[in-house]
């Protein structure tokens, strides 16, 4: 049992490692709001993960996977959040900048802070793809028996946990960074960056299947 444990955070943390949409949700916000508003967006996707552990465990999960339409209704709802996102981001870089970028952004911290949690939390459980992925990536790591429930419920926590232990480091060392991406130019191509990024995890969520 120890050493399906250990197997599981190692996969786990190299997993955490891989870019994805939460990445670049947190590079972004941590750039134009700083470090509180990358770890507001931090705290947003780690409620959407305990999401999908409440969605385990009382087998909505399994419900998405036999059920097309349910599948397909969550799957394009988080396809066209993640578009719209994108979409943004694009006309933040498109859009002429006279001083340097962030600074409207961080004059409002407490609207900024709660638009951070909630892009966070939104990204996450409208992607039914983490579900699916739980359900195939789990059994590999679970010894069968009465328990299994919640060892994989306590797995997908762990996994949480290390993404935002992940998500956290890389906050505070984006919002650092900030300090040199002052430049109207550099944020405009930030900004066109993620929002490219974006358009592309939605384009291929929107495609994915089963």
């Amino acid at each position: 049992m120890e050493t399906q444990w250990l197997a599981f955070c190692v996969a786990a943390l190299m997993l955490t490692l891989m870019p994805g949409p939460d990445t670049f949700l947190v590079i972004g916000n941590s750039l134009a709001g700083g470090a509180r508003r990358g770890l507001a967006a931090t705290a947003g996707i780690t409620a959407g993960g305990l999401f999908h552990v409440a969605l385990f465990a009382f087998g909505v999960t399994r419900l998405l996977m036999y059920s097309e339409r349910a599948f397909w209704t969550v799957k394009m709802l988080g396809a066209l959040y993640l578009a719209y996102l994108g979409v943004k981001a694009l006309r933040s870089a498109l859009r002429p900048r006279a001083q340097a970028a962030f600074a409207a952004v961080a004059a409002e911290p407490g609207s900024g802070l709660r638009r951070a949690f909630a892009q966070g939390a939104l990204t996450n459980a409208l992607n039914p793809k983490i579900a699916m992925f739980y359900l195939a990536f789990l059994p590999q790591f679970l010894a069968p028996g009465p328990h299994m429930a919640r060892d994989s419920m306590l797995m997908i926590g762990l996994h949480y946990a290390i993404g935002a232990s992940w998500l956290t480091i890389l906050a505070v060392a984006s919002a650092r960074m900030a300090g040199t991406m002052r430049s109207a130019r550099v944020a405009r191509a930030l900004d066109g960056a993620i929002g490219t990024m974006m358009l592309g995890f939605s384009a291929r969520l929107a495609w994915a299947s089963r």
